[in-house]
Order: structure tokens, then C-alpha cells, then sequence
């Protein structure tokens, strides 16, 4: 490793895409996204000056295309104890139930459903609870999707993730974000068509 970089985005669902955008496009690699108990995301990623120069131009464009903000910045080099800045335990945030930081050694064994080229993540972001059940309840009712699993950022935004073909997760999703607006407000839906190892070992195995 020759290089850090840092992206801070706004909320989970936009953070799944960007990560994903960047390792498909750059070679680095995705070493978490930590959460700060409101909408900003941080996605630590890692890999040569060029690759993680790469990487923060990938991020900023996909951003713009979002309509979301976006800060980056790559640190060459390192100091050897900046490693420890992330050496402690991972932990559930007490105030809002969710995982402190996204980490690939989380969830170790691999979901081998998603190894088919076919496969497709969709991801639902609300913020409030109820209305994400009932987009849950859409979702699976909806298509032939399997549940990921619910994560939690704080300040009540919660995403649900589900997979399946494209076809089906497009279907729940656009399901899902109807169910759930009447109840709360829908932050954001996506379909990521073939989503990256790197990324996807952030995330539950269902």
C-alpha cells in the first residue's frame, strides 16, 4: 500500500454505489466506510498514488451524477500509526444500533449467490423505520428477491438491501420506494447490476 484515500459522501445507499464505482474502475482496494451517526460516509479505500488518484476522480463524478456532495483526499504515503487510527474492535453504536464502521472482516464467508454474473444488489435508503418496513414487506412480496440485510447510519436513516436478477431488483425496488413514501422520506433507491467483490464484502450474508 503506497496510498489512503478518503470520500465522504451522504448516506449508506449513496456510499454502496460510489464504492462500487470505484473499485470496478480503479484497482483499489475497499478497506470500510465509517459512519459518523448522521448522513456522512467515509469510504477508506487503498492502493498505488495513481490507483487512488483514480479512485477520487471515479467518486467525485459518480457523486455529481447522484446530485450528492463530495469530499476526497489521498494521503501518499502514510505514517506506519496511522493504521491505528481503525485497530480497535468493531462495534454496535449503542444510540442508533448500527455498526460503527463497515469492515470486510464483518461478514468473512462470501455469499456464493453472488458470484453469478447475473446477480444484482438493490438498495433501498429511508429515513424512519416504518416506513422501510413496509418497503421490505413490497419488496419481497413484489419479485424473487432475497433479503441482504437492514443497516443502520443513525439520525433514523436506515437502508434495506435485497438481491436478485436485474429484472427483479429493479421491480422491488421501484416497489419498495413507492410502499415507503407515504410514511416517510425516501433518501434514495438504486440497482447495482454485478456489484464488486470488494464491495459486497462489506455487507451482510444473507
Amino acid at each position: 500500500m503506497s496510498a489512503l484515500g478518503f470520500i465522504e459522501v451522504p448516506f449508506f445507499s449513496i456510499a454502496a454505489v460510489v464504492a462500487d464505482a470505484v473499485a470496478k474502475t480503479s484497482g483499489v482496494r475497499i478497506l470500510g466506510f465509517d459512519t459518523s451517526g448522521s448522513d456522512e460516509i467515509v469510504i477508506r479505500i487503498a492502493g498505488t498514488v495513481s490507483e487512488v488518484a483514480d479512485a477520487l476522480e471515479t467518486a467525485g463524478q459518480t457523486a455529481r451524477k447522484l446530485g450528492v456532495k463530495y469530499l476526497g483526499t489521498r494521503l501518499s504515503k502514510p505514517d506506519s500509526h496511522f493504521s491505528e487510527l481503525y485497530s480497535g474492535p468493531n462495534a454496535i453504536n449503542p444510540l442508533y444500533g448500527g455498526r460503527d464502521q463497515f469492515l470486510p472482516t464483518d461478514f468473512p464467508n462470501p455469499d456464493p449467490a453472488m458470484s453469478t454474473q447475473s446477480q444484482a444488489l438493490g438498495i433501498l435508503e429511508t429515513q424512519g423505520l416504518t416506513a422501510i418496513l413496509e418497503a421490505t414487506d413490497a419488496m419481497l412480496k413484489t419479485a424473487d428477491v432475497k433479503l441482504v440485510g437492514k443497516e443502520k447510519i443513525g439520525a433514523a436513516y436506515v437502508t434495506i438491501i435485497v438481491r436478485g436478477d436485474v429484472a427483479a431488483v429493479t421491480a422491488a425496488v421501484a416497489a419498495g420506494a413507492a410502499a415507503a413514501a407515504p410514511l416517510g422520506k425516501v433518501i434514495a433507491s438504486h440497482v447495482i447490476a454485478r456489484p464488486h467483490a470488494e464491495m459486497l464484502a462489506l455487507l451482510p450474508k444473507p
